[in-house]
C-alpha cells in the first residue's frame, strides 16, 4: 500500500510539472452600435487628462491594447485615424482572497465596479494608498482587475464600440494578465452577443 501511496504521489507531481499555462478567465460585457468596425480600420488613442499626466504608464496599457486591438484587424494610425480608442485599466489589491481575511461587507461585485473593501487602488494611471490598521504588506496579496477600451467615430465623436472586461485571481504580474484581459474584452468583436459572458484566456505559467 505504501508503495501505491508513492506512485500516485508521483503521478500526481508530474502532471503538475506538465501544467505550462495559467487560465485568465474574464468576465466580459460588451457594446456595438452600427455600422459595425471595420476589419482593417485605422485609429488612434485618446487620452482623458489624468492619464496625460501619467503618460509613461498609459503608454504601456496602450501597448498592450494594441496587441490585441491588432488581433482582430484593427490598425494604429496617428496621422490618418477613422476611430479614437480610449483604454482605462484599474487594479485593486486586498491582503487575503475572498474568504480568507476579514470581511468588512465591500468585495467589489460583477458590474465593472471596485467595492470599497481596504488594500490598493491604481485606477486609470494613478496609484492611491489606502490604509489597513493592523496589518502589514500581505504575503498572498489578492488582485482585483478591470480593463475597459471604447472606439469612438473620429468624424461623428460617437462611442461604436465599447468593451469591459473583469477579473480576479492571486498572480501579481499584472502586465501579463492585463494583456490577456484586453484579448478577452475583444472577444467577438465587433459582433459580440448580449449581456455578461465569461471568456478564457490561456497564458504562460
Amino acid at each position: 500500500m505504501f508503495r501505491s501511496l508513492i506512485a500516485t504521489f508521483l503521478i500526481a507531481l508530474g502532471l503538475t510539472g506538465c501544467a505550462t499555462t495559467r487560465l485568465v478567465d474574464s468576465d466580459v460585457r460588451s457594446y456595438a452600435t452600427p455600422p459595425s468596425v471595420p476589419v482593417g480600420a485605422h485609429y488612434r488613442f485618446e487620452r482623458l487628462p489624468s492619464q496625460q499626466a501619467n503618460a509613461a504608464q498609459q503608454a504601456r496599457l496602450e501597448a498592450m491594447a494594441q496587441q490585441a486591438l491588432a488581433k482582430v484587424g484593427l490598425q494604429r494610425d496617428d496621422a490618418s485615424a477613422s476611430y479614437s480608442v480610449q483604454v482605462s485599466v484599474g487594479v485593486k489589491v486586498d491582503p487575503y482572497s475572498p474568504g480568507d481575511g476579514p470581511y468588512d461587507g465591500g468585495w467589489p461585485g460583477w458590474n465593472f465596479g471596485f467595492g470599497l473593501h481596504s488594500g490598493h487602488m491604481m485606477i486609470g494611471g494613478s496609484h492611491l494608498m489606502h490604509g489597513f490598521p493592523g496589518f502589514g504588506v500581505p504575503d498572498r496579496p489578492y488582485y482585483w482587475r478591470q480593463v475597459s477600451l471604447i472606439i469612438r467615430s473620429v468624424s461623428t465623436h460617437q462611442v461604436v464600440y465599447e468593451t469591459q472586461a473583469a477579473h480576479d485571481g492571486p498572480w501579481s504580474d499584472s502586465d501579463t494578465i492585463l494583456s490577456a484581459m484586453f484579448d478577452a474584452a475583444l472577444k467577438d468583436f465587433p459582433t459580440p452577443p448580449q449581456g455578461v459572458r465569461r471568456v478564457n484566456i490561456e497564458i504562460p505559467r
